[in-house]
């Protein structure tokens, strides 16, 4: 075994603790001379290797079977994941793939484990080169993370600080099999045309420049650490009980806290962060921002806006047939804008309407005095205005009777009562 990768491993090992490993293993060089190092280690830990197949490549299933053979031949517990990569999310064939390889990784960790990954210098070099590209801050520039949450579990890199070559040498002293995924070289992809054209260049100008960009990666790793703490302390005061951000509190803070502040709050939703320009444009929209405006910033997956001098984050939703009506009886009813109505425990004797807001709907809710326009209704309850367009309203005989399962006319409630149905809106989030 290479002596080299071995005593890597034995001290990151002795660090990590007695922590059961999976292996995201793709066939490849790299995920291959980890593994096997792993698996012929003595005492060899708890380990299992989870592949992802995303189905983007003619020979995708013929690398599944041969990494289920590889890790046949070492006794390893195998797993391939099928994922669908999902390309409509304007993010880019690599992203998306990372995106569903990610989620399939975090489903499948049990309580305890740790994923293992393959990434060594030269992908942190690559990382950290891309966010400088994209105007990341410490944060970014600290490039991968060795250890953070994932799922049930963690995930774990531990050869970050270990040059690709360790993991080369291995393969070639053991004679290790592994496979080849054209798109790693594709220079039309951002990391393709990294390791093919400028790594090579910066290497042969300056030979320590990947020791030198992976130094300033730790720093700013640390300088980052630094800051969290206090950008941290900062969001707790930001946030609302609807999650929702203090826009003018949040421009008011620096940079520094700024940009890693908004990136966290978006990542723990599941949304994207955006980019600097993107972010920038943000902070305009809230200087700018007027009582009659509402500013929307959209990127990827995410939608952000500014609504009542707070920011608030959604995922991007596709449009629907404000439009469409249908008649109904209290089945579960699944609504073209999103959600689903029902009526708990009972039907109608007669159809009544379902459909959204056209504009001009009043209703009288029951017990109240008055008859109340649902944009009075909607902005006293503080509902969002972008929400409001995909919320049911309910028809009986041509007039309002009630709004999803908000408000409810005195005819409304007296007629779902008389069935003994009570009235629920299901929204999607």
């Amino acid at each position: 075994m290479s002596a080299t990768l071995a005593d890597h491993l034995a001290s990151e090992l002795e660090a990590a603790g007695e922590a059961p490993l999976v292996v995201g293993y793709s066939g490849g060089p790299d995920s291959t001379a980890l593994l096997h190092a792993l698996a012929v280690r003595t005492p060899r830990p708890a380990l299992r290797a989870l592949h992802v197949d995303h189905g983007l490549h003619a020979e995708s299933g013929i690398w599944a079977v041969h990494c289920r053979r590889f890790c046949e031949s070492l006794d390893i517990p195998y797993e391939t994941l099928r994922v669908t990569v999902d390309l409509t999310r304007g993010e880019g064939v690599e992203a998306a793939a990372r995106r569903a390889r990610r989620g399939a990784f975090a489903a499948s960790l049990r309580p305890g484990e740790r994923l293992v990954l393959a990434h060594h210098r030269e992908d942190q070099v690559e990382t950290v080169l891309l966010k400088l590209l994209r105007g990341a801050g410490p944060e970014g520039l600290a490039g991968m993370r060795t250890l953070r949450p994932l799922g049930a579990g963690m995930l774990w890199r531990p050869l970050l600080g270990l040059p690709r070559a360790a993991l080369l040498e291995h393969i070639a002293a053991f004679d290790l099999e592994t496979v080849h995924d054209p798109s790693n070289d594709d220079p039309r992809i951002a990391r393709g045309y990294l390791r093919g054209t400028v790594m090579p260049a910066l290497t042969a100008q300056w030979p320590q420049a990947a020791v030198s960009i992976a130094h300033s990666a730790r720093l700013c790793g640390e300088a980052a650490e630094s800051l969290r703490e206090a950008w941290l302390q900062a969001l707790a005061g930001l946030r609302d009980d609807r999650n929702s951000l203090d826009a003018s509190a949040w421009l008011d803070l620096p940079l520094a806290w700024r940009a890693p502040l908004l990136e966290h709050w978006l990542h723990a939703q599941g949304l994207t962060a955006p980019t600097t320009a993107q972010r920038e444009t943000l902070e305009r929209q809230v200087r700018e921002a007027a009582a009659e405006r509402l500013p929307l910033v959209g990127w990827a997956d995410t939608e952000l806006r500014v609504w009542r001098g707070r920011l608030w984050a959604m995922p991007r939703r596709a449009g629907f047939d404000t439009d469409w009506s249908a008649p109904w009886r209290g089945e579960p009813l699944v609504l073209p804008g999103g959600g689903t109505l029902m009526l708990s425990g009972a039907r109608l004797p007669e159809p009544v309407t379902a459909r959204y807001r056209r504009g001009g709907e009043a209703l009288r809710p029951d017990g109240d005095r008055h008859t109340r326009e649902l944009r009075d209704l909607f902005q006293q309850a503080g509902v969002p205005p972008w929400e409001r367009q995909r919320i049911p309203l309910i028809e009986h005989a041509g007039k309002l009777i009630a709004v999803a399962d908000k408000w409810l006319s005195e005819e409304g409630k007296r007629l779902f009562a008389d069935v003994g149905g009570r009235l629920v809106w299901h929204r999607d989030d």
